[in-house]
């Protein structure tokens, strides 16, 4: 089987309320597959589906060809997952966590002292082992339970928002973990909704309002913007926009800011005869906003 992970139609509902509707996903196996959306839209929802924490309401799915419906417990030793709430204890060391998740997935005392040593190394946390897990900082900690995770080493690993709170350099080494799991034949599905972070992954699914609105490579979705795209340099954006609006430019299909710029979405093919504008190529944020406001 070359994909790791199958969704066909998949939808939970809680009443009237559908938290996730008719999702389809594959992720072959060894690859990292970056679930994008905002807060609410279903992704942690999802991930609960997947890891047997809920049961769908309806469609099927499977990983590691183990349906989730009828047997999701069976695919429990070898899949890792850690939520987006921090699960570790406070009042252990670095190291006792470590030893207390190797307790619960059942590893033996060598192979205990074989993991450990290996995760304080790529976790980076060496030099640490004996420190209250209270007193780490948000990266740290979060490094900690991606290594409390993986203690089994699991052939699947579903991370749900993991950087959520965490300083951009704690991101940045922590998503060189993610990267090196990877390539070393892990298969990965992470939420989030830090768009620049899904730039590291293989594939890429953007959900809004409980429904998957695209996915492809990072390439693939850039190239889903209806148009062109130019940028104009301006310490005040919503003053240019409002400047620009006043011109009623025919070609113009959106406006908005972007940092200490603004953004103009153009018809394709059609030049932007404007002072002091340079066509860029998107980013993912501008796909992103461009499909949402479709919605």
């Amino acid at each position: 089987m070359d994909n790791a992970v199958e969704l066909v139609n998949l939808t939970k509902k809680f009443g009237d309320f559908v938290a996730v509707n008719n999702l389809t996903i594959s992720i072959p196996k060894g690859k990292i597959y970056g679930f994008l959306g905002p807060n609410g839209s279903g992704k942690s929802t999802t991930i609960r589906m997947l890891t047997g924490v809920l049961l769908p309401t309806g469609g099927s799915g499977s990983v590691l060809g183990f349906d989730i419906l009828t047997n999701g417990e069976s695919v429990k030793p070898f899949i890792g997952y850690m939520s987006q709430k921090f699960s570790l204890y406070n009042d252990l060391t670095v190291q006792e966590n470590l030893e207390f998740y190797a307790g619960v997935y059942g590893l033996s005392k060598a192979a205990r002292r074989e993991r450990s040593t290996k995760i304080v190394t790529m976790a980076r946390l060496s030099g640490r082992e004996n420190e209250l897990t209270v007193n780490l900082s948000g990266g740290w900690r979060q490094r900690l339970a991606l290594g409390c995770a993986i203690m089994h080493d699991p052939q699947v690993l579903f991370l749900d928002e993991p950087t959520s709170g965490v300083d951009p350099v704690s991101r940045r080494m922590f998503w060189d973990v993610i990267c090196d799991l990877a390539e070393n034949g892990t298969t990965i599905m992470v939420t989030t909704h830090f768009i620049d972070e899904a730039e590291h992954c293989d594939l890429i699914g953007i959900i809004f309002q409980a429904n998957l609105i695209c996915q492809g490579t990072p390439d693939e979705i850039r190239a889903l913007l209806p148009g062109d795209l130019y940028r104009i340099d301006t310490e005040y954006p919503a003053k240019s926009i409002e400047e620009l609006e006043r011109q009623s430019l025919d070609n113009v299909k959106d406006m908005y800011a972007q940092g200490a710029g603004v953004h103009i979405l153009t018809v394709k093919g059609k030049p932007l005869n404007i002072a002091n504008v340079r066509k860029i190529e998107p980013t993912l944020e501008d796909v992103f906003v461009s499909l949402v406001q479709k919605k």
